[in-house]
């Protein structure tokens, strides 16, 4: 059995970022399933490489996370044209699983079925367009109404929807009643990551030597909203509370808040140039808690998010500033906290008592590991995502 899988942003361990898509191939492999990938990368030549067993072909078509919307969107329709077109050369494939976002890559999901009689199953990450609209990105009334349509479209035509939260799963079924849809949620990589005492070199390696230290690890986006991180950084300084901010990342708004920082004099904030797994493995073991920063836009609170899993596969107190399932999750395991988006000085009464009590942050931290190993491991799910295709 061949299955095709089109997601633009694939990477492996060893480049960084998220590998969700990397997962789900190998699982299909280890259930003797032939995954071809197609996905696209910044250089100028079409490439085919051997990942791990997996056959990856790369469209030369950039992406940056520094692009702007409608830069990115060009990207995003380039990239769904090649892979309808390089699905050609695999008509014999007998499902395309297309993972968004973006929306775009249905649109070759959807050719690719009707030109090639393949049929495709999504996989929902971000409800678009909902975000984009919510985000003030699509103001324009026909484009809305168009994307919206088109959202339908792809919905109603995919063989299966997976999903990857409930709250994503209720949004989509609002909109196509009755469609078949499972959640398989971003995965825990509880063997790569490990709950573990603080290494003395790396504390030094990244100056937080015997200090609480609170970490954003991923995009720097708009929707991550940091601004609010920094502001948290300022409130503890202020109170003088012994908390220390690192921030992992890259993304169009870096620049904007190594500015503020800059100008705020913080002297308990640091930054960190984008890592592969193992330098986040490395931020991991001197953090005590991950950050997990968004707007306050309802939209946003539906999603699925890496840093949360890596969080608990590492065995860290998760800090939230959104409302949803996260903030549900994490208070009912008792292994995070969720602070108020639009009051700083509320993150420093909250954290208080763990930086106080480290019999405190090691009940929570515990919590998020026993979290990790018993539903968001990587063996249990990649076993769930197997069976989609049985």
């Amino acid at each position: 059995m061949k299955v095709l899988i089109l997601h633009q942003h694939f990477n492996t361990p060893q480049e960084g970022g998220a590998i969700r898509s990397y997962y789900l191939a190998t699982a299909l492999a280890a259930q003797g399933i032939k995954p071809i990938v197609i996905t696209s990368h910044n250089k100028k030549l079409y490439n085919i490489v051997d990942k791990d067993g997996i056959e990856v072909h790369y469209l030369p078509v950039p992406y940056n996370n520094h692009f702007g919307f409608w830069k990115r969107s060009f990207s995003f329709l380039r990239f769904a044209r090649g892979a309808f077109r390089l699905a050609g050369n695999y008509r014999e494939a007998e499902v395309c699983y297309a993972i968004s976002a973006p929306l775009t890559v249905g649109l070759a999901a959807l050719s690719i079925q009707r030109r090639y009689r393949i049929p495709y199953i999504f996989e929902v990450g971000d409800l678009w367009p909902d975000a984009p609209i919510q985000l003030g990105f699509v103001k324009n009334r026909f484009l809305k109404n168009a994307l919206y349509r088109l959202e339908k479209t792809i919905y109603n035509n995919a063989q299966a929807i997976v999903a990857l939260s409930d709250m994503i799963k209720s949004g989509i079924e609002k909109k196509v009643p009755g469609k078949k849809i499972q959640v398989i949620p971003n995965m825990a990589d509880t063997d790569f990551y490990r709950q573990e005492d603080k290494d003395q070199q790396l504390e030094k390696k990244f100056g937080v030597e015997g200090k609480f230290v609170v970490s954003y690890i991923g995009a720097v986006g708009m929707a991550n909203g940091l601004d609010f991180f920094v502001e948290c950084a300022k409130a503890s300084q202020s109170a003088r509370l012994p908390v220390y901010f690192l921030l992992c990342g890259d993304g169009a708004m870096l620049e904007n808040l190594k500015q503020t920082v800059e100008e705020l004099q913080l002297s308990n904030f640091s930054f960190i140039p984008f890592q592969n797994r193992a330098g986040v493995r490395a931020v991991m073991n001197v953090t005590d808690a991950i950050f997990i920063c968004y707007k306050p836009i309802p939209i946003l609170e539906t999603g699925s998010p890496n840093k949360y899993f890596d969080g608990l596969a590492s065995g860290k107190l998760i800090i939230s500033n959104f409302g949803g399932w996260i903030k549900e999750e994490t208070a009912k395991q008792q292994c995070g906290i969720s602070v108020d988006a639009k009051n700083p000085l509320d993150f420093v009464k909250q954290i208080e008592p763990f930086v106080k009590s480290p019999s405190l942050l090691r009940q929570f931290q515990q919590q998020s590991r026993l979290l990790a190993e018993s539903r968001y491991a990587r063996k249990i799910l990649s076993i769930k995502f197997a069976k989609v295709f049985g």
